[in-house]
């Protein structure tokens, strides 16, 4: 059956975040009255043409304005070096977003919602807790504990050599060396690479070929080491009250699912966990119409009240 529903209006934009560029998109509802906004950027590495358009079509469908952009140092936004993944960076990215959304015309600057999977799904626990312009957050499939999502993504034997690798990184660029940089996927689980799963390899490399050919599949090593000492889960308590959706894989190995319900376990209310099917990268495509929809019912439900859910 084919859908008759217009493809909601899609602009380009860009703003400044301290110096950088941040390029995206910004998704219109089809209603002239002020309405909510959705604040939206990708996991690890990733960028917004793996699947956030869609995501980001749905929720514009549902009477929201949605921005969506590329982190900086990857995709169409700028920064230096290239592949340069640092959660603090990009969290205040974040909240520079929000202030960028609350300008957009036609938003309520009042009704704002984050939206993050992966590593920003991490990045979103921790805006939520700490800019209370954030009215109503949903992680999918986020990084809680990068030390002991770490510990689960490389062998044993293999952490002490990882380690030093880092260090020894730290020496060269103290050298004036250019750092040091890692294949993000390989398809050699064995090889080095920052996200040594096959459904990683698969997904990053498939979803390039298919539809994001921005996507550049390498990262600096020390964004390998700050992922391990990443901790979002540890402002999981403070959300409250900004009401909370976590949507977890049941058989996620990129971000295990048990660290990640976990975490959930330290959120006060409001709050709510959903286990959605398959493997962490199955909401983007098989899974999506499942988790597209429970995450359109919550920013409904909580940035559009007397609305009925979708």
């Amino acid at each position: 059956m084919t859908s008759t529903q217009p493809a909601p209006e899609r602009t380009d934009v860009e703003f400044d975040a301290d110096g950088v560029t941040l390029r995206g998109w910004h998704y219109r509802p089809g209603t002239t009255d002020p309405a909510p906004v959705i604040v939206m950027c990708h996991g690890f590495a990733a960028v917004k043409e793996m699947y956030l358009d869609v995501y980001a079509e749905v929720f514009a469908a549902a009477g929201f304005h949605v921005l969506v952009y590329d982190n900086r140092n990857l995709g169409a936004s700028g920064g230096e070096p290239r592949g340069e993944i640092t959660p603090h960076d990009q969290i205040d990215d974040f909240r520079t977003a929000i202030t960028f959304a609350e300008t957009l015309p036609g938003v309520d600057a009042e009704r704002i919602g984050i939206w993050g999977s992966s590593y920003s799904g991490g990045h979103v626990l921790v805006v939520a807790a700490t800019d209370r312009r954030v009215r109503c957050v949903s992680a999918q499939v986020p990084v809680v504990d990068g030390d002991a999502n770490f510990r689960q993504l490389v062998r044993a034997d293999f952490v002490r050599g990882a380690r030093a690798g880092f260090d020894e990184d730290r020496r060269a660029r103290a050298r004036g060396e250019a750092p040091a940089m890692i294949d993000v996927v390989n398809a050699d689980p064995m090889a080095p690479s920052a996200l040594p799963t096959p459904d990683s390899y698969f997904w990053f490399m498939g979803t390039h070929e298919l539809r994001a050919p921005s996507y550049v599949n390498s990262c600096t090593l020390r964004s390998v080491e700050r992922f391990s000492e990443y901790q979002p889960g540890a402002y999981i308590r403070l959300i409250a009250p900004t009401p909370l959706l976590m949507c977890v894989a049941e058989d996620d190995v990129l971000t295990p699912t048990k660290i990640a319900i976990d975490g959930f376990h330290d959120a006060r209310e409001p709050k709510k966990l959903v286990v959605l099917p398959g493997g962490h990268f199955d909401a983007y495509v098989e899974g999506f119409a499942i988790s597209s929809a429970v995450q359109v019912d919550w920013f409904t439900q909580h940035l559009q009240p007397g609305r009925a859910p979708a």
